[in-house]
């Protein structure tokens, strides 16, 4: 395995991923103290952004991995795979967008925003415009591009910080001069609407950016190619669609089992709170952006097993180092958001849990795109699906949010350990099962006796839980000196 190529790349996308994510986070403190708990427009945000996260799994319908796998294929033309591809992708996503135009009325009825149909429209484009997009980055990680990757997402990331800075701080103070400003901003639920807004003036602005990528478009659509492309991709479609429901569906469904503005409420209290766990999903989004390229372009070499043994150890350990680096140091990241938030602060192991869950299964998941079953994917996604949403419909009406956080738990659980049982069959891996128990039980270890030192001044157990991370992290130092 060429790990120096994949720590590089990882570094690199962890970039854009890492500090873009900070640079969000600035967004999360912003908007719990400006959006009150009580008013639940923290929860609206989330609800429209978890139905966008999911309509953007169905509009790509699982081509990105799809871009990869034709493009290395024997006897296929790289050019043309990514010609082919951007054509259905962009092609679905106009079909979308119209339909969601024509029928905004009933669409906006059905979803509870019948006051506020333009957020809804607002989102549509956004969604088809970051589906036709992702294409093209992905073009872009698939010829090894990184530089311009990390400079077109910040392209949106920054500008999008910067509105949302005059969204809540600027805009209030003109409010004296400029009595109209005031009522629109009343008008748009105290400004929750301008966040649509902003996203979608910054989403249009990146395809600025996108110069030789959209020359793709130039390229003939190859039907007996997108025959092929579609044959193997309908699968990931499913294992897209239920591995977003697995992100996403406790925030659409949680207003609807939680009835009347408490829903939006709780909703808030719970995703302001999950936000602090965010930072496995960074890692986990980081270490995927430079390791699908390296395995499939090895896809032919005797020695792709090794390089997938080697990349799930060193996620398992860079994930429990980040679990328990995050509860030790909670009691200064929650500062992060808002007071009004902070009873929602239990959620976050149970969460960042589900996330490395969600990474493992990940990291498993090759040995289905590797051989072509994607359609076992779908299985086990979906298994997992039902499992999540199940314990949701149950649970939230009885447990709350903490329902949500032990139904991602439980979902991303059920997906992992079938994909790896099925795995040892189908496409057996020596993982170093010995290196990630050893890991992930010190890292237990030093969750357990930070909690055990609860009536300790904070200051002295937070300097007790960095001492056994220094520990942590020199063993793992030691590690990864084993692989030069």
């Amino acid at each position: 395995m060429n790990l120096k190529s994949l720590v590089k790349d990882t570094a690199l996308y962890g970039l854009s991923s890492i500090v873009g994510r900070f640079l969000s986070y600035l967004l999360v403190p912003l908007h719990t103290l400006k959006i009150a708990s009580e008013s639940g427009g923290y929860g609206i945000v989330s609800n429209l952004y978890a139905h966008t996260a999911l309509l953007l799994a169905i509009l790509t319908f699982g081509m990105e991995t799809t871009l990869f796998r034709f493009s290395n294929k024997q006897g296929e033309d790289a050019g043309k795979v990514y010609g082919t591809t951007l054509k259905m992708v962009g092609g679905v996503a106009l079909l979308f967008l119209a339909g969601v135009l024509v029928f905004l009325g009933p669409i906006s009825v059905a979803l509870g925003y019948e006051a506020h149909p333009e957020y809804v429209g607002m989102m549509a484009f956004v969604v088809a415009m970051d589906a036709f997009q992702a294409i093209m980055f992905s073009r872009l990680r698939q010829q090894g591009k990184a530089l311009k990757f990390v400079i077109l997402k910040f392209a949106y990331i920054i500008p999008d910080v910067l509105l949302n800075l005059v969204i809540f701080l600027v805009l209030p103070k003109l409010f004296a001069t400029c009595p109209r400003l005031e009522a629109l901003y009343i008008r748009e639920n105290y400004g929750v609407g301008l966040i649509f807004a902003a996203n979608l003036l910054c989403t249009t602005c990146v395809f600025f950016g996108f110069g030789r990528e959209l020359g793709g478009l130039r390229t003939k659509f190859d039907l007996p190619l997108a025959k092929r492309m579609l044959g193997y991709t309908w699968p990931l479609l499913i294992l897209s669609i239920m591995g977003m429901l697995n992100q996403s569906a406790d925030k659409i469904l949680f207003p609807r089992l939680v009835a009347g503005p408490e829903g939006n409420v709780q909703l808030g209290i719970y995703s302001a709170a999950a936000k602090l766990a965010m930072i496995m999903t960074i890692l986990t989004q980081a270490f995927r952006y430079a390791y699908e390229p390296i395995v499939f372009n090895s896809s032919r070499d005797k020695d792709n097993p090794e390089t997938l043994a080697d990349g799930m150890k060193f996620y398992v350990l860079s994930a429990m180092f980040a679990w328990a680096a995050i509860i030790v140091y909670l009691p200064v990241l929650k500062y992060i958001i808002g007071p009004g938030y902070w009873e929602g602060l239990k959620v976050i192991p149970i969460v960042m849990m589900a996330e490395i869950f969600m990474g493992v299964y990940f990291n498993l998941s090759f040995w289905y795109k590797l051989t072509d079953r994607t359609w076992w994917g779908a299985v086990m996604s979906g298994a997992g699906a039902v499992v999540m949403i199940a314990l949701n419909i149950w649970g939230v009406p009885r447990f709350g949010y903490m329902a949500c956080a032990w139904g991602g738990f439980a979902g991303y659980g059920v997906s992992m350990v079938l994909s790896f049982i099925l795995g040892r069959k189908y496409y057996p891996v020596r993982y170093d099962a010995s290196a990630m128990a050893l890991f992930t039980a010190m890292a237990l270890a030093t969750v357990g006796i930070y909690s055990l030192l609860g009536g300790i001044c904070i200051p002295v157990r937070i300097a007790a839980g960095t001492v056994l991370l220094a520990l942590y992290a020199l063993m793992y130092l030691k590690e990864l000196k084993k692989q030069h």
